[in-house]
């Protein structure tokens, strides 16, 4: 039979599929319809029936075509917008959404206890030695309370015998020692431990989840039912062992205070933070705790659907996934139970405090021995005092959503290992909020040891004034870091340097303009571009920047003199850090360096900055 071939050619029409706009949407219509309905359609202007019905059809391929393009970039973590999906991004990548973090440092805690003696020698009475339970809680010259984490005990000893508390006479009369003064390092912390309760019914739920009321949460501490089993928090529902801590009761427990047990967790929990609520939610597993589910090969028939009708005509077996939420693979949901949560919170920068700020006692708790007597345990509680020899820090505010895609985009590719260095800053900056958290870092090769690498860090103080990061804070990153890096890798952490710099500037002006006014625009443009949140460690400044900061100021007609100065040591009451500094001999190719492992700061621009008309 032979082929219609003008039927063919008229069933093919040329239609466009990369107009996405409403104009270019309209044209193509305007065009396909005079190409191919040209003796049905004449007018096709705005104001006929034929241009109402291209401008409508247009309009909703425009709308098709952006929601196509905004979910295209929802969907992915550089573009997308909207706060839940990137909230979602970002923990894909393998960030929480962290909140405010807490101060955390150390404290000197002493005490006044009665002398004995003993084989010749006087020494403190060990019978009177008490142990200072944690959260006692102590107050600082800013405002700011601290709780103890970790019990103080006075008569803890080494292996032999010695008492690990520092101690020195107090008093002496007659030439006997009265008492001896002892003094113990503990650790503090500016977050507060609070519990909360939730009554659970009794029908089974998969996946049940509770919401913590409590503000600026950022600790789970424990979770336990009314049986007193305890929940523990994972980092997915599929992780069925937590590791544990327990004192370590061998003959080197000098050595090692604790040990790691491994323990199977079949009821946990995974912990969700809002960035929009502020809240915490805790989310349980699925399994129904009243099943028994220890079958090594499941039965299918217990997971197949149940299907009526004539047996003969069935094949296959179809499985329903819906059952196999009732299993324990992913945790236990509670139910007719009253969970008990106990959570730290509160933090933030003002809650970091300078040394010998922390000088009173709000609560003190004590567990003193059965044969203390009352008069001198009262009198041992009165003398105690505390002192923090060295700053408080850790403490930040609640990271932008913005902050942590730029730290996700570093972390997602990593797969919980630390290889390179954009690895190791993103752990870095993800390290959990109840640890503390640095500010700045900065990564650079060891180099007397190619497998090693130095990784410098700083925080801020309440004044958001850069700070040496406090010997606490490193020793929780060293811990958090040493669960991801390599076997054969090492990574020192190194305390950067912190260089304040002033800038005197010598301008001609426009004749008609006030100096006053000039100096001081060009004084605010200056003080806001070199904020140190625009600043990192080992980043050098840009001269040219600099002046060109200057010359773009109204009514600045030319730079006749520009010069960086070392701000250091004590200067009418304002305070610099002690690192010397030459900026001249820094400068090369148009940028100011800093020393390796250094960051530039301009602590007090209002005097650090010094303008001049010529």
């Amino acid at each position: 039979m032979a082929k219609n071939i003008k039927k063919e050619i008229s069933t093919k029409k040329d239609v466009s599929y990369t107009s996405k706009d409403f104009a270019s949407l309209r044209n193509d219509l305007k065009r396909f319809s005079s190409v191919h309905f040209g003796d049905l359609v004449k007018d096709t202007s705005d104001a006929s029936l034929a241009g109402l019905l291209i401008d409508l059809a247009a309009y909703v391929g425009d709308v098709n075509s952006y929601y196509l393009d905004y979910q295209f970039n929802e969907s992915s973590l550089e573009t997308a917008v909207e706060q839940q999906n990137l909230e979602r991004k970002i923990r894909e990548a393998g960030v929480e959404i962290a909140g405010v973090s807490p101060s955390i440092g150390f404290i000197n805690f002493s005490i006044i206890v009665p002398a004995k003696l003993s084989e010749g020698e006087y020494v403190p009475n060990r019978d009177y030695l008490p142990k200072i339970k944690s959260e006692s809680s102590f107050g600082s010259l800013a405002g700011v309370d601290f709780n103890l984490l970790e019990d103080i005990d006075f008569s803890e000893t080494d292996s032999a015998g010695n008492l690990l508390s520092d101690f020195l006479v107090n008093k002496i009369s007659g030439g006997v020692p009265i008492n001896f003064k002892m003094t113990r390092e503990g650790v503090v912390s500016s977050s507060k431990l609070s519990t909360q309760t939730f009554n659970i019914s009794n029908s089974f739920k998969p996946f049940r989840s509770v919401t913590v009321s409590g503000a600026d949460v950022n600790e789970i501490v424990r979770v336990v039912d009314a049986d007193g089993d305890d929940y523990y928090e994972v980092q997915s529902l599929t992780q069925s062992t937590v590791f544990k801590r327990e004192v370590n009761t061998r003959a080197d427990s000098e050595y090692v205070p604790e040990r790691i047990k491994l323990i199977h967790a079949p009821k946990r929990f995974i912990v969700r933070r809002s960035s929009t609520t502020g809240n915490i939610k805790l989310q349980f597993g699925s399994g129904n705790e009243l099943n028994f589910d220890e079958d090594v090969i499941p039965d299918p028939s217990e997971h197949a659907i149940k299907l009526f009708g004539d047996r003969k005509t069935l094949n296959k077996v179809t499985i329903d996934p819906n059952s196999f939420l009732g299993t324990q693979t992913l945790g236990i949901s509670p139910r007719n139970t009253v969970i008990t949560v106990t959570y730290r919170s509160g933090g933030g920068l003002s809650h970091n405090v300078s040394s010998r700020q922390i000088t009173s006692i709000k609560t003190l708790i004590t567990d003193f021995g059965t044969s203390t007597p009352t008069s001198i345990a009262s009198s041992i509680r009165a003398s105690s005092t505390v002192i923090n020899p060295k700053p408080c820090a850790g403490g930040e505010d609640e990271p932008s959503l913005e902050s942590l895609r730029q730290i996700a985009l570093l972390n997602r590719n990593s797969q919980n290992r630390i290889v390179t260095r954009e690895d190791l800053v993103a752990r870095v900056y993800s390290m959990p909020a109840k640890f503390g958290r640095i500010f700045r870092t900065s990564v650079r090769d060891n180099p007397n040891n190619p497998q090693a690498a130095q990784l410098y860090v700083l925080s801020r103080d309440r004044n958001k004034a850069l700070m040496i990061s406090p010997d606490s804070l490193k020793d929780s990153l060293a811990v958090y870091l040493s669960q991801f890096r390599l076997v054969s890798d090492a990574i020192d952490i190194l305390d950067a340097s912190i260089v304040n710099i002033g800038i005197n500037y010598t301008v001609t002006i426009n004749v008609e303009a006030r100096p006053g006014v000039v100096i001081a625009a060009i004084n605010s443009k200056l003080s806001n571009y070199l904020k140190i949140e625009n600043n990192q460690i080992d980043q050098p400044i840009k001269i040219g920047e600099i002046e060109n900061i200057i010359l773009n100021t109204a009514d600045v007609d030319a730079i006749t003199n520009i010069s960086f100065t070392n701000k250091m040591g004590i200067e009418a009451d304002r305070i610099y850090s002690n690192y010397a500094y030459d900026p001249q001999r820094n400068i090369d190719r148009g940028y100011l360096f800093p020393p390796r492992g250094g960051m530039f700061e301009m602590k007090y621009p209002n005097f650090d900055i010094v303008g001049r008309i010529s």
